[in-house]
């Protein structure tokens, strides 16, 4: 488990790295009104990514140990084709992105979706390495090609759509080899399967769908009360300051597989608690970086257009913190099967999102936004928290650091890397 988080955590660094490249190209060359056209194609290609995982996404992780692969992925491409196709007609209908966009997000996410399928089936047979290499592929080519076509004259956020369709197709073609090269696909009639994927992907797709509008419903109203150039300085903010989940979500994409591997509650609870103490202490080491930074280190990297970004990031830290505490106890309840619990928290959260937002963004802008997050992650964050000791019996002491955390940790970790153990 040491070699899985360690490489994970450097996947996640460089994917980092890389996303933040792809915002300082497009600060550079394209302004900030180019960075929020690009934070909406990205929202756009989530959004029907949202759909497409109903069937094919984390869900996957939980029965690949449990199901055939065989009988998995079938039901999974038909359903990520049929969830594109009415994505396209939602966006259009509903103008989620800038004209003329619409079908190549729509393309996009079919890519990713069946890029991702590949990537959960790796996850679900704790092939994490696998993963992250191509995960780093990816990126990488992104902004290979990115910066090429960014530098020519007259360039627009076309140039970004263009490196997406290199970058997805890449890590599909990488993600089919892989997944081939160790278990074969032998097409079976999909109608059980689809039944357990939808009944396990239901709650899973209800709490990623209500967590992403708690994540960037903001920008569309942004845009909506405001315009597209302020939404691209908000979206440089909140990409920074979800930088500090970098290693929150190294851990809970390893807690994840390893959880939906074990048994024993004991176990799963003992994990969960040390992958969440090491997480919110990584996740504030990093806010507390950005905030000390000079504002000027800002525009320097970003674009002379990017401004007041410190101010944003200090006003979005307790959410980040919380979130980084709802990223071990959303994959300790998709890894037990319990995913209602992620549905109500993020529900919640978005409760908080569209009465403040409405409230606060026309008012006061951008920090009406940050303001906005942060209560939405805090919210979601403490239900999560009643809900865990509730369920495992953990004890609020149980989640303060103690001398024995360290100890406790590396016990764990010595035995996660013995795959029978705590069955």
């Amino acid at each position: 488990m040491l070699k899985a988080i360690s490489g994970t955590i450097i996947t996640r660094i460089i994917t980092t790295v890389m996303g933040l490249l792809v915002s300082v190209i497009a600060g550079h060359q394209l302004g900030a009104e180019g960075l929020g056209t690009i934070g909406l194609i990205v929202l756009g290609i989530t959004l029907v990514r949202l759909g497409m995982d109903l069937v094919g996404g984390s869900a996957l992780v939980y029965l690949v140990p449990r199901v055939s692969l065989a009988r998995l992925l079938p039901p999974c491409y038909g359903w990520a084709v049929v969830a594109a196709v009415a994505g396209w007609g939602i966006i259009e209908l509903f103008h989620l992105v800038p004209a003329g966009y619409g079908g190549h997000v729509a393309m996009l996410a079919l890519l990713q979706g069946i890029s991702a399928i590949h990537l959960s089936v790796l996850l679900g047979q704790q092939r994490i390495r696998g993963n992250n290499w191509i995960a780093v592929a990816q990126s990488v080519v992104l902004v290979v090609v990115f910066a090429a076509l960014a530098r020519r004259a007259g360039s627009d956020a076309h140039a970004f759509v263009d490196a997406a369709y290199a970058s997805a197709t890449t890590a599909l073609v990488l993600g089919t080899w892989a997944i081939r090269r160790r278990v074969p696909v032998v097409r079976h009639t999909p109608v059980d399967v689809l039944r357990i994927l939808f009944r396990q992907g239901l709650y899973i797709q209800l709490a990623n769908g209500t967590q992403l509008l708690n994540y960037r419903l903001s920008y569309w109203l942004i845009e909506k009360f405001r315009d597209t150039a302020q939404l691209g300085i908000y979206t440089v903010a909140n990409q920074l300051a979800e930088g500090a989940w970098l290693v929150p979500k190294s851990l809970a994409m390893v807690l994840y597989s390893k959880i939906s591997n074990l048994r024993q509650m004991e176990v799963q609870r003992n994990l969960t608690l040390s992958f969440l103490k090491l997480s919110m202490a990584c996740a504030l080491a990093i806010v507390l970086v950005l905030v000390l930074l000079p504002p000027g280190v800002f525009q320097w990297v970003f674009g002379p257009e990017v401004t007041g970004i410190t101010p944003l990031v200090m006003l979005l830290v307790p959410g980040i913190l919380g979130m980084a505490a709802s990223q071990a106890y959303s994959h300790f309840f998709s890894g037990t099967a319990r995913n209602v619990h992620n549905v109500i928290g993020s529900g919640l959260g978005l409760v908080a999102t569209v009465g403040l937002g409405l409230w606060l963004i026309p008012l006061h802008g951008l920090s009406g936004a940050a303001i906005t997050a942060t209560s939405a992650y805090c919210l979601n964050a403490v239900y999560q928290t009643v809900a865990f000791m509730r369920i495992t019996g953990a004890r609020f002491r149980d989640l303060w650091p103690n001398r024995a955390d360290g100890h406790r940790l590396r016990e764990l970790l010595r035995a996660g890397s013995r795959p029978d153990r705590g069955r």
